[in-house]
């Protein structure tokens, strides 16, 4: 596929850019270009662009306003020591859009034109990827229905697009243990519902959440299954790990319910080759304060695009708080990030070829 490209006539300075590298945060700041790719039911995907970063013109009754016909992606580009500028299993990444575009009804979009679109977009902003140590350029990938249409049926007409964001630490500062909330109000998913799909209406439907999570001091919330024994699901935007006593790497099993995270899936890779025992099974709340009350939970992490891997320090609820071991980086959550970051940023060698070069 040909990507057009109509670049902007008013990019962001250098100085401004410079300045803005310094200190990114995440999600604050945005490149100047977006790629794009049409989608009609007669014409099929064409029309691949490169233009200025700005607002999308959406007629009032376009389809994803009123039925939410809405998934996305998230990956990042990093800096290598030589220039290059690499991202991470970006093909799972296409082929997860598909499965949750699957889910919302709307067409799938050829993993290489994915990768492509990203690659096209990083190509006209890399001055925009930091090269500072936990700093990387955010990519969103995203997919919405633009069909004017106000019948409950599947959108004729559909945007890919790709937008890119400077990022730092996700959750600002110095890497550090974090307390999270579990929630006993609210689920994140249903049976058969779109919680291995990555929509935005799951993560709408987990702001309440998020919210009542931000009064007690965390910054995540943690969601179970109450239909299972109240088992661990995730958090509102992150897998989560457990490393028991032994060398046992314990995470909650994909029952339709979780998204198939592709930082999770790395990390269990990462673990088998530790020599670690891991366990893809359904992990309660009961068991989970059963480890901690007789000493054999020894870690808990969550792990994401965003934050990579975060250590977690508490779990607060309604009930109470539940202190978890103190961990170093030397442990193993510390050693698995240690080497995914190592692959991603090219200092470890890449021994699965996780790496796509995309300058």
């Amino acid at each position: 596929m040909e990507f057009a490209q109509h670049l902007s006539d008013h990019r962001v300075s250098e100085q401004e850019r410079t300045k803005i590298l310094q200190n990114p945060g995440f999600g604050n700041f945005f490149t100047d270009h977006t790629a794009v790719i049409d989608w009609s039911a007669d014409a099929g995907w064409h029309n691949a662009r490169v233009e200025p970063y700005g607002p999308i013109s959406l007629d009032p009754a376009a389809s994803v306003l009123h039925y939410g016909q809405e998934v996305f992606e998230g990956l990042k580009a990093y800096r290598h020591e030589d220039g290059s500028v690499r991202t991470f299993r970006p093909g799972k990444n296409g082929e997860r859009i598909n499965a949750s575009a699957r889910r919302l009804a709307l067409p799938e979009l050829p993993v290489e034109h994915f990768v492509e679109a990203v690659r096209q977009l990083v190509a006209v902003d890399q001055d925009w990827v930091p090269s500072g140590d936990g700093e990387a350029l955010y990519l969103r990938p995203f997919m919405i229905a633009t069909e004017a249409f106000l019948g409950v049926r599947p959108a004729r007409e559909v945007s890919f697009r790709v937008i890119a964001s400077p990022a730092g630490n996700y959750f600002g500062g110095e890497l550090h243990a974090v307390p999270i909330w579990l929630s006993q109000n609210f689920a994140r998913a249903g049976h058969g519902g779109t919680g291995e799909a990555k929509c935005g209406g799951n993560y709408a439907a987990s702001l309440a959440a998020q919210m009542e999570a931000e009064a007690h001091g965390c910054p995540q919330v943690l969601f179970l299954d109450p239909t299972d024994d109240f088992s661990v699901e995730e958090l509102g935007g992150m897998n989560v790990f457990f490393v028991l006593e032994g060398g046992t790497l314990v995470t909650p099993r994909l029952n339709g319910n979780i998204l198939h995270g592709i930082t999770r899936d790395s990390v269990l890779q990462l673990a088998r080759e530790m020599d670690l025992t891991v366990e893809e099974r359904k992990f309660t709340l009961d068991e989970w304060r059963e480890a901690v009350a007789n000493g054999t939970l020894k870690e808990a992490f969550a792990c994401g695009t965003a934050a990579v891997i975060t250590p977690i320090a508490e779990l607060r609820s309604a009930e109470g708080t539940m202190v978890l071991p103190e961990t170093t980086s030397d442990s193993v959550w510390g050693s698995i990030r240690a080497k995914l970051l190592g692959v991603q940023r090219g200092t470890v060698e890449d021994t699965h070829g996780w790496l796509t070069r995309l300058v």
